[in-house]
Order: C-alpha cells, then sequence, then structure tokens
C-alpha cells in the first residue's frame, strides 16, 4: 500500500470573492475548538465547480505519537463507502456479469429462500432486503469482543427469517452492503480492493483510497480512532466485525473531492451516466410510497436546493459527504473521534457559502405544542414495534424502537422522523390523528405511523409500567436462539432484570426496563453500546406462561429466543 500522497497540484485553495471569504472564515470559526494538541480532530474540504475552496485539517492524527492531522491524512469515512460498493455493481451490470433484479441465492447459493420475492440484489442496494446485518447479531451475541473477518457470511446464512417481505420497507443494513461485497468479489473473481481499485479508485485518480476490511489492519499515514474513555481521555476505537461493502473504505480529503466532481460531470470517466444517476434516485416501496434514497445515496430538498449526501459512523470515526449539483457545491468531513456531528457542520457550510440561495429554515414542532405526548410510549401489537416522544431542545422529538430521541420534521399535515437530522426516512404520522381530538392536553389512545407507506396502529402504554421485580417469577429462566447461534438467561440481580445473551465468543448483558407486562427495553452494560440506542423486548405467552421473547433494534426485527425447559 503506497505511502500517502500530499503533493497533489490542485491541493492548495483557489482564490476566493468576498462572500465566500467571509463564509471561509466563518468555518474557520468552526473548526477553532477542535485545533488541540490533545484531542483527535477532523479534516474537511469544500469545493465549487471543481474548484477547490478549503482543505483544513484540526486535531490529532495519533494522540499517541504526538502526530497532528492534515489535509492529506488518510481517514475512515464508515458508511459514506456505501455508494462505492453500490457503483462497483453497476459496473458488473454494465459488464453484462449479473443484473440487480437477480435474487441473491443466485450468486451467494448459501443463502436461504426466505421469500419469493427475492431478496434481489436493488433490493439490497436500497436497503429494503429485509436482510439482518451480521454487526448487529454480532453484537447482540457478544457485544464489542473483536472478530476477524469471515463470521458475517455466515451469520446472515443462518437466519430463518427476514426483518420484513422484501421492497414492502427499508430499514437499513450493513450486512446487505456486505452481501454485496461478497458478490462482487465472486463475480468478478477479484478481492474487493482489489476491483475497486482496478475499476474506480486508479481510473478516477484516488490514490489515497482503498477498502480496509478491520480495524487491526496497518495503514500508513490512517489516522488512529479515538472515543471518549469511562474516566476521561480517550480509547481506541475498534469496530468488531468485518466492514467490507458497508463501511470499510479509506480516503483523503482530495480523493474524496475528485469522487464528487466526477459524479456530478456530464462526462463519465467510469461508468454510465444512468449509473451514476442510479445511486442517488429515490426508492419505490411495493405500497407505492417513496423513499429519499437510492443505491448508497440520499437525494431530496434541503432549504429549497436539492441535496446528495451520505454519512457514516464507525467506532472512533464519522463522516458527512454531501453535495448540491445546482450550485456545484462538494462538501466531505471526516472526523477521527472529536466531539463534532459532521452532518450539521457540513450543512452549516452549506447555509454559510450559500446563503441567500436557500429558503427560511424549517420550522420543527414545539414540545410545548404536544406537550401530553411528551413521556408517552406507544406500542404496535401487529409488530412488536415501540415509538416514544420526548422533548430535544424544546423540540417535539420521536424515538424509534428505543433508540436516541430525534426532531421530528413537520410539514403538509404530517410529522415524520429523519434519518441524521435530515428527512430521509419513512416513518411518517399524521398530524391530524393527533389534533383531530382537539385536545392536546391529553395523549391520544391511539397514533396510526405509516411505515412505508403502510399504516401501523399503536397502542399508548398504560403508566405507571411494573416494576421489575414484579415479573421476575414469569420471565427468569434459560432461553436460545437459533437466528443468534447463542443462548440466553434472564436472572434478577439487586432489583434489576438482566438478560445476558452468550454466543460462541463472547457475552452480551443489557438490563431490562419494563413499559409494561409484555414490553421492555434493553439497556446494554457496554457504556459504548448503551450511548447508541437500546432495544426493544417483546414478551410471548402461551395459556400466560412466558414461552419465549422477541428482540428488536433499531435495523433488527423479530430475534426469537425460545425458552428452554428447565431440567432440575
Amino acid at each position: 500500500m503506497p505511502q500517502p500522497n500530499s503533493s497533489l497540484t490542485d491541493s492548495e485553495p483557489s482564490a476566493v470573492d468576498g462572500a465566500e471569504a467571509t463564509a471561509l472564515a466563518a468555518i474557520d470559526a468552526l473548526l477553532a475548538p477542535f485545533a488541540r494538541s490533545d484531542a483527535p480532530g477532523l479534516v474537511i474540504g469544500i469545493a465549487r465547480h471543481g474548484r477547490l475552496l478549503y482543505r483544513r485539517a484540526a486535531g490529532m492524527a495519533s494522540l499517541e505519537m504526538g502526530v497532528a492531522l492534515t489535509p492529506a491524512t488518510r481517514m475512515r469515512i464508515a458508511s459514506t463507502s456505501k455508494h462505492f460498493t453500490a457503483m462497483a455493481v453497476l459496473l458488473l451490470a454494465e459488464d453484462g456479469l449479473l443484473d440487480v433484479e437477480d435474487p441473491v441465492h443466485k450468486h451467494l447459493p448459501e443463502m436461504p429462500r426466505l421469500s419469493a420475492n427475492g431478496p434481489t440484489l436493488r433490493h439490497l442496494l436500497a436497503h429494503t432486503s429485509g436482510w439482518r446485518g451480521h454487526d448487529e447479531l454480532w453484537a447482540i451475541a457478544h457485544g464489542l469482543t473483536f472478530t476477524q473477518p469471515g463470521p458475517g457470511l455466515p451469520a446472515m446464512a443462518r437466519q430463518g427469517e427476514l426483518n420484513f417481505e422484501p421492497g414492502t420497507h427499508m430499514v437499513y443494513s450493513n450486512g446487505g452492503y456486505h452481501l454485496l461485497a461478497k458478490i462482487v468479489e465472486r463475480v468478478s473473481k477479484q478481492g474487493f480492493n482489489d476491483f475497486l481499485q482496478a475499476r474506480l479508485f486508479g481510473p478516477l485518480g484516488m490514490p489515497d483510497t482503498f477498502s480496509v476490511a478491520t480495524d487491526l489492519d496497518v495503514v500508513p499515514g490512517l489516522a488512529g480512532l479515538y472515543m471518549p474513555a469511562p474516566g476521561g481521555g480517550w480509547q481506541r476505537g475498534v469496530y468488531p466485525c468485518e466492514l467490507d461493502g458497508g463501511g470499510s473504505l479509506v480516503s483523503t480529503v482530495d480523493d474524496m473531492l475528485r469522487w464528487q466532481a466526477h459524479m456530478r460531470a456530464e462526462k463519465k470517466t467510469v461508468g454510465s451516466a444512468e449509473s451514476w444517476a442510479l445511486l442517488s434516485a429515490p426508492t419505490t416501496l411495493s405500497s407505492g410510497s417513496q423513499v429519499h434514497y437510492g443505491f448508497g445515496l440520499a437525494r431530496h430538498p434541503y432549504r429549497g436546493v436539492d441535496i446528495v449526501h451520505h454519512a457514516g459512523a464507525v467506532l472512533g470515526a464519522t463522516s458527512q459527504m454531501l453535495s448540491v449539483p445546482a450550485h456545484g457545491l462538494d462538501i466531505i468531513v471526516m472526523v477521527n473521534g472529536a466531539p463534532v456531528a459532521p452532518s450539521p457542520l457540513a450543512l452549516k457550510v452549506v447555509e454559510l457559502l450559500l446563503g441567500d440561495a436557500l429558503e427560511a429554515p424549517e420550522v420543527r414542532p414545539l414540545a410545548s405544542d404536544f406537550s401530553a405526548l411528551v413521556g408517552q410510549h406507544y406500542h404496535a401489537p401487529s409488530t412488536g414495534s415501540v415509538l416514544g416522544f420526548a422533548d430535544v431542545a424544546g423540540k417535539l422529538a420521536m424515538s424509534w424502537q428505543a433508540s436516541p430521541a430525534q426532531p421530528l420534521h413537520q410539514g403538509d399535515g404530517k410529522l415524520w422522523l429523519g434519518l441524521q437530522d435530515l428527512p430521509v426516512n419513512d416513518l411518517v404520522l399524521d398530524a391530524a390523528d393527533i389534533d383531530a381530538r382537539g385536545d392536546r392536553t391529553a395523549a391520544p389512545d391511539t397514533l396510526v405511523l405509516h411505515e412505508g407507506g403502510l399504516p401501523r396502529r399503536f397502542e399508548r402504554l398504560a403508566e405507571p409500567a411494573p416494576d421489575a421485580a414484579a415479573l421476575a417469577d414469569a420471565l427468569c429462566g434459560d432461553y436460545a436462539s437459533s437466528d443468534l447461534d447463542a443462548t440466553a438467561r434472564m436472572a434478577l440481580v439487586d432489583g434489576t432484570l438482566l438478560l445476558t445473551v452468550q454466543g460462541r465468543h463472547g457475552q452480551h448483558v443489557c438490563a431490562l426496563t419494563p413499559l409494561s407486562a409484555d414490553v421492555m427495553t434493553l439497556t446494554s452494560n457496554d457504556p459504548v453500546l448503551a450511548r447508541m440506542g437500546k432495544s426493544v423486548l417483546n414478551v410471548e405467552r402461551k395459556a400466560g406462561r412466558v414461552v419465549g421473547l422477541r428482540l428488536d433494534t433499531l435495523r433488527t426485527r423479530n430475534i426469537h429466543l425460545a425458552r428452554q425447559e428447565s431440567r432440575a
């Protein structure tokens, strides 16, 4: 692997006009708090119509060695990698070696046929396949225990059911893109990184971009990945699973800006214009509803201008790639642990540089206007899904599947949940369903949430919730899951119900918080996993006796834990 390329002929920012100079000075001010010698940082690049405007780094690449970040530092871009994987698949389709309508098992025959409707490669590309992701399956059973590449594909092949019928919903899946990487390898008869180098990075002049499967691999010039340590200071971020396909790329500001410029260019060096357009074309679900996500990229309006974007996050690294095609504006933000969210930062850059070209900011619904909803939880008996409402900085926020609450978007009589503060998800509430009662001082007993265009009836969970100790006799005992290839034990410890899942290579302990006698949230005892959100547990009963549990996370549905009979 070559050393980082730090002598690019087009790497220095061009001359700017007065308005741009003012905006860039404001961006300097945004980065100033991260210009530290004792903390990780970020790198940012901005170009306009292919003209480099801004290329800066702040903070440290290596805390151990005292090495500062530079604009030439290689950084993990995490899930921003996905549309590169999609482009690799589309190149093979152009070669006539596959078709996006092919069923997955045509190229991966070890995968079970769980639906008459596929899943197809198109479903994988658009996150509509229903496949559970290997990384979530691993974390549920093993926590953050590290594994070398290998278990991902068998874990997905072991699944006995899908999250949902293919094409009916969009649920983000790293595992789906992991399958796509394996398909690229089998069809091309090349390693995943080798194919990307030969067909994408080499022809486009991206010498510092690679696919790096695990965080144990040594890459020259790659920034360290850092996370806040529980007792203060920093610790290394190490993703526990293989990243190929869904989040494995390492790149630099210069390479990413070249890539974005090529995406917008009319004349393509690699691939057809039709293939590039598919990356961000909206996806139509089986209900006829559309989501603003294509093959690895989202495209939708933001303050009156269309933006094309994708963000990424692994342990110790985050990123945001964003383009405004009509204005030729390209932005890349890469972070190796600094306490800054790259998505809002990229949007702030858009606002600073485009200014008067933007419409007024979106008005988010106020929590005070829906005060009766704040603190309430709702449950869908048909699916086991849970949603809740909270006040986040004065805005009405919704938690989906016990994930951290995010402020809702509002418009056209609808309330909907966005993705990373951008409206690309398919979870929509009809505001009239709340307002029609004519009394916002009382929480409605039922709500209808449209998920992928399909209505789901949610019932308010009564308060107060039962005490955990009162449920212990019914719930405590041993369970097993073939989907996880793991066993589990529920026990009451110091007044808290704990679920310990034991995989073949590690374990994961979670604390239960009852919302009702049959619906609970799970909080990981691992502080890193706990920050990522909670899970939902639904209790299965037969003739009044607990016979099993159904576990749901934000991206995994209906993991079955069957109760094991005591042999005492």
